[in-house]
């Protein structure tokens, strides 16, 4: 009998793990695409003479924003695909060179965040984009929509924007547990990851040209 409930239990236990694997791939490419800690500082520096009340604002407009703008890619993203005759390889491949492109440049730049610039109002841009919501993102979240589906990819989507809720508004405290070092260097062992994630969809796009042929 026991052995039995074992085997049930192992069972049970192989189902759920290949039913959470797909939403566990859309949240890790999307996480790592975010990189929110690593935009922390930047964040810090853009909101530094803010009281708490007007950065809660501001960071309510920048999630709106990139809620926003993430959703009607997911929505929109089949649409596009079809309006142009783009099919999961091609995008697959094209998305891919983008996340390596961006990847690479975060890697060999002492300072990305010179590069992202600062607008009149920083709650949508630079912060809401590209900072929370950039390329790489939004490439993630199409390629996500057609690789494991809408809802898994909507999922992974609210989780990891509660990530950035979460670690923005503690922002404070996890600059002061990490220290600005600490903080640079998972950015870069982020990017790191996604040049290897990049690298996967450029070969998963090519394997499936090559068998289309």
């Amino acid at each position: 009998m026991s052995t039995l409930c074992v085997l049930k239990w192992l069972k049970m236990s192989a189902n759920i793990s290949v039913g959470f694997q797909p939403f566990l791939l859309s949240f890790i490419s999307l996480f790592v695409a975010i990189d929110c800690l690593a935009v922390i500082p930047l964040y810090l520096n853009l909101t530094h003479d803010f009281s708490d009340e007007r950065r809660a604002k501001m960071l309510h407009k920048a999630l709106m924003t990139a809620g926003v703008i993430a959703l009607l890619f997911l929505i929109l993203g089949n649409f596009v695909f079809r309006l142009f005759g783009i099919t999961d390889a091609d995008f697959k491949v094209g998305g891919g060179i983008v996340l390596l492109t961006i990847s690479v440049l975060d890697l060999v730049s002492a300072n990305m965040d010179d590069r992202r610039g600062a607008g009149e109002d920083a709650g949508v841009v630079p912060i809401g984009i590209p900072l929370i919501m950039g390329p790489a993102a939004l490439t993630s979240i199409l390629v996500s929509s057609e690789s494991y589906g809408f809802w898994m990819t909507l999922l992974s989507l609210a989780s990891n924007l509660l990530i950035v809720w979460l670690a923005f508004s503690n922002s404070k405290l996890i600059r002061k547990i990490m220290g600005d070092g600490a903080s640079k260097a998972m950015g870069k062992v982020a990017s790191l990851f996604l040049t290897a994630i990049a690298v996967a969809m450029i070969r998963s796009g090519v394997q499936q040209f090559l068998a289309n042929r």
